[in-house]
C-alpha cells in the first residue's frame, strides 16, 4: 500500500487499511487481525504507527458525543482533531487547558504520544483524559476511568496504542477564556539562559524559538490568559524587543498560517495553538525531534546545543524551548518532573539529520533527555527503557493486555523488550 504519515517520510507496510466509521467496524477488524495499528493525523515522524498487518484510520469516528456541565468533561470519539474539538466547545461556553502547537492534530493519537503544549503551570494533553473506551485484542470493549481505576488510568494514559485502539475519551474541561498573544524579538541568549525559569514563568504559555546562535533568541511567544501589561514583559525588560507585525517561528517564512499576535485578543483556540486550523503549516517538507529534560537542567543543556551551533546550522530549521509541568502518568516524558522540552524541526533529508541528531543526543546525555514518542531520534531502547523508570512495569501490563502481540509492531518491540 501506499500510505504515509504527515511528513512523507514513512510509508506504512500494512497489508491492509481499514477506516472504519463506527465502534463495531472497529471491534471487528481487531477481531480479525493479527497485527494491526492505529493512525489519526498522521503527525508522527517514526515508525510507532507502522505494521505489517492492518492500519485503522480513525478520521471516521470523529464526533463529539457529550458535553457534561455538571462534570466539567466533554465526551469524543476516538477520531476527532483537536481543532474540531476546539471549536466545538468553544461554541457551547467551554475550553481545555491547553493545546499543541497545531490543532491538526487528533486527540486520541497525541495524548498516546504523550504530546503537549507549553507552560509552567500547564500538564502534557494526556493529564486532561478523565476516561477512554478502548477495544483491545480479542475485540471486546473495555472502559477505563480516573475516578474507578487511577492507577490503570496513569498507566494508560500515554500508551503508544500499545493496548488497544481508543474509540472514545473523556476529558476536562473549563469555562471558555480569551488569550492575548505578543511576540518579542532578539532576546539575549545569555539572558535567556540565566532567567529561563522567570522567561517561561512569565506567561501562560511561553515558547522560545532559536537556531542556537550564541547572540541572541530570535523569538519569545508570550500566550497570557490576563490582559497583559507590556511594560512587565519579563523578556523586554531583558533586552528583547517587541514585533511589529506577525511573524513566522521561520523567520522568512509567511505569517499567514500563524495565530494572530501583536496582543489582539482572542479566543483560547485561536491564540495557544501557533498555527491556525484553516492552514497546512507546511507541506510536509520537515523532520522534528524532541527531547526533555528536567527544567533544572535546562539552562544547562541549551548552552551545550549553543556549542553545537555549527553542526545544527546545516540541518536545522528552527528549535523551540517550551516548559511543560510534571505529571503521574507512566509513560509520559514529564512523568515526576517539569520539563524543559527541546524541539527541532530539520530539513527534510533523514540520511543528513541522522547524524547530527545522533551528536545532538550523545551531548545531553548527562541530562538523561527522554524523547518524544512520535518523533525522530536515535537513542536504542535500552537507553530509552533506562529513562522512562516505568516502562518495564508497562510491557508486563502490555502483554497481559495483549498476549499475542497484536498491537505491537518494530518500533514497539524495540522499546518494551528488552533482549539479553
Amino acid at each position: 500500500m501506499a500510505e504515509r504519515n504527515w511528513a512523507g517520510n514513512v510509508q506504512y507496510g500494512a497489508e491492509r487499511y481499514h477506516q472504519p466509521a463506527t465502534v463495531d467496524d472497529v471491534q471487528s477488524a481487531v477481531a480479525a487481525s493479527t497485527k494491526l495499528r492505529a493512525v489519526g493525523s498522521r503527525h508522527s515522524f517514526n515508525t510507532i504507527a507502522d505494521t505489517t498487518g492492518d492500519l485503522i484510520s480513525m478520521a471516521k469516528l470523529d464526533r463529539v458525543v457529550d458535553i457534561d456541565s455538571v462534570a466539567h468533561t466533554v465526551t469524543i470519539d476516538g477520531g476527532i482533531k483537536y481543532g474540531e474539538l476546539a471549536s466545538h466547545l468553544d461554541e457551547h461556553g467551554w475550553a481545555l487547558a491547553n493545546l499543541a502547537s497545531l490543532p491538526h492534530i487528533s486527540v486520541a493519537g497525541a495524548c498516546a504520544t504523550g504530546t503537549h503544549g507549553s507552560g509552567v503551570g500547564n500538564g502534557g494533553l494526556a493529564t486532561a483524559v478523565t476516561a477512554m473506551q478502548l477495544v483491545v485484542a480479542s475485540g471486546d470493549i473495555v472502559e477505563v476511568s480516573r475516578d474507578t481505576d487511577p492507577d490503570l488510568m496513569a498507566a494508560l494514559g500515554v500508551n503508544l496504542g500499545a493496548v488497544g485502539i481508543a474509540t472514545r475519551l473523556t476529558l476536562e474541561i473549563q469555562p471558555t477564556f480569551t488569550v492575548w498573544q505578543h511576540v518579542y524579538e532578539h532576546l539575549p541568549m545569555g539572558a535567556a539562559i540565566d532567567h529561563l525559569g522567570e522567561i517561561m514563568a512569565d506567561g501562560y504559555s511561553v515558547s522560545l524559538f532559536t537556531t542556537w546562535r550564541p547572540d541572541h533568541v530570535e523569538q519569545v511567544w508570550r500566550k497570557q490568559r490576563l490582559e497583559p501589561d507590556e511594560g512587565d514583559a519579563v523578556a523586554v525588560r531583558l533586552g528583547a524587543v517587541p514585533a511589529t507585525r506577525n511573524v513566522h517561528p521561520v523567520a522568512e517564512l509567511s505569517a499567514e498560517p500563524c495565530t494572530e499576535q501583536m496582543g489582539v485578543a482572542g479566543p483560547w483556540h485561536e491564540r495557544l495553538p501557533h498555527f491556525r486550523m484553516g492552514f497546512t503549516p507546511s507541506s510536509g517538507d520537515e523532520l522534528q525531534s524532541e527531547l526533555f529534560v528536567a527544567a533544572s537542567d535546562g539552562p544547562e543543556a541549551m548552552r551545550t546545543l549553543i556549542g553545537l551551533g555549527a553542526e545544527l546550522a546545516p540541518v536545522l530549521k528552527i528549535s523551540e524551548v517550551r516548559a511543560v509541568a510534571a505529571d503521574t502518568l507512566w509513560l509520559s516524558p514529564c512523568y515526576q518532573r517539569d520539563c524543559i522540552v527541546l524541539h527541532f524541526t530539520w530539513i527534510p533529508s533523514w540520511p543528513e539529520v541522522q547524524p547530527v541528531l545522533a551528536r545532538v543526543e550523545t551531548a545531553l546525555e548527562p541530562f538523561a533527555p527522554r524523547p518524544h514518542w512520535g518523533k525522530l531520534s536515535t537513542l536504542d531502547g535500552g537507553v530509552v527503557r533506562s529513562r522512562f523508570e516505568r516502562l518495564g512495569a508497562f510491557a508486563q501490563l502490555q502483554a497481559e493486555w495483549d498476549p499475542t502481540g497484536k498491537f505491537r509492531n518494530a518500533y514497539l518491540h524495540n522499546v518494551l523488550v528488552a533482549t539479553p
